[in-house]
């Protein structure tokens, strides 16, 4: 038996009568390039989401950059964010000049640890991006405080967490602006490249709209200058008609990180459990992994991520016995090398450097099977018990 790290063929399947029509009305209508279906799509997004607006982009990284833009962030500016995120985070602040300012993270949920934001503010920071990693919310309530205090704007990178929620306010409500991706390897996926920016202030939304066509209101008139960041119609099909179904999706995925963690507990391997499953057992003497633990109200398992010594090693013996994992993020930001200008070394954020070399990301989407996820266990045990 093989485990896929992710099936998006079992996951069509059970939908393609549905996603099959939403393609053919857009092929039917000719109408590719935002129009109607976009205009739905952002609807059903804005309202999921909690939010008054949403504007849909070209892609997760371009809900970044354009959230960025419709601030005005440049050179000389500073943005602080998280030193373990996917490129994109710190990379769209680069590319607009500015300078991305880094705060290492909790080791409990892999989030920007709020407590170390105040001490890397300096009277250049105009804006603080939160990465809300592997679908559970960081800690919004004391971030907020901080920005409001010091004037700055929030720039929620949801990328990974639309639809996981803390205290009854949803992933990219809370800031002013949510930026969400729609890769196809995310919980809610297209069928290429897509993404969106949720807000409640109706003007960045406006400034939103026209960044997203270079810049251009009426037509062909440019007061500013903006970007090709157009979420196509077809894109938006796919999505809107995913959307009906992501609930659905989040409970399975949620429940199939509930079972690892009843598995890993009755191998004797985990060294804890999630929130849920805290009280099946008490942690193995032998403990060898850490299983994700849930702290936020609604944490999605965009992925599921174990923290295990001889990480490596272990994700090549998974792989010879057909278990997919990959590796979320091997390089913490701050060792980039395109950041080496910052002036960072290995030691300045140790909690995301850990992480880098200690996490792994098993299967979890939402038709993984018991078969399956038992079989990602006991090669797992095995490992550990050929090692000893």
């Amino acid at each position: 038996m093989n485990v896929p790290l992710l099936d998006l063929r079992a996951q069509y399947q059970t939908i393609k009568e549905e996603l099959d029509a939403a393609v053919a009305s857009v092929i039917e209508s000719q109408y590719f390039i935002l129009g109607p279906k976009t205009q739905a799509c952002e609807q059903a997004i804005a309202d999921y989401s909690n939010c008054a607006h949403a504007v849909g982009v070209s892609s997760g990284t371009d809900a970044l950059l354009i959230a960025l833009m419709a601030e005005g962030i440049g050179p000389g500016d500073e943005i602080v964010t998280t030193a373990y995120s996917f490129f994109a985070t710190a990379g769209t602040i680069a590319r607009l000049g500015a300078t991305p300012v880094f705060v290492d993270i909790d080791p409990t949920t892999y989030n920007i640890d709020p407590a170390l934001i105040a001490d890397r503010i300096t009277d250049r920071t105009r804006a603080i991006m939160p990465v809300h990693l592997y679908g559970q919310m960081a800690e919004m309530e004391p971030i907020m405080e901080l920005a409001a205090a010091k004037n700055l704007v929030v720039i929620e990178d949801a990328a990974q967490a639309i639809g996981s929620e803390h205290r009854g306010l949803r992933a990219g409500s809370i800031g002013h602006y949510g930026c969400f991706s729609f890769f196809p390897t995310k919980n809610l996926g297209g069928f290429g490249e897509g993404g969106m920016v949720v807000t409640n202030d109706p003007d960045r939304a406006e400034k939103l709209f026209v960044l997203r066509v270079h810049g251009g209101k009426p037509k062909y008139h440019h007061k500013i200058i903006g970007g090709n960041f157009k979420l196509d119609a077809l894109q938006a099909a796919v999505v809107h008609a995913k959307l009906r179904h992501l609930d659905g999706w989040t409970a399975a995925r949620q429940s199939n990180a509930g079972r690892y963690d009843r598995l890993f507990i009755e191998a004797g391997l985990a060294a804890n459990a999630s929130a849920d499953s805290a009280a099946l057992a008490q942690p193995a003497p032998l403990a060898q992994i850490t299983t994700p633990r849930a702290v936020t109200d609604r944490h999605i398992f965009n992925q599921y991520i174990i923290r295990v010594t001889k990480r490596d090693e272990l994700k090549a013996f998974l792989a010879e016995r057909g278990v997919s994992s990959e590796i979320y993020y091997p390089i913490a930001l701050h060792l980039q090398e395109c950041f080496a200008y910052l002036g960072h070394a290995r030691g300045d954020f140790p909690e995301s450097e850990r992480a880098a070399s200690e996490t792994l990301a098993l299967p979890i989407y939402p038709e993984l099977s018991e078969e399956q996820a038992q079989k990602v266990v006991d090669e797992i045990a095995a490992f550990f018990r050929a090692d000893r």
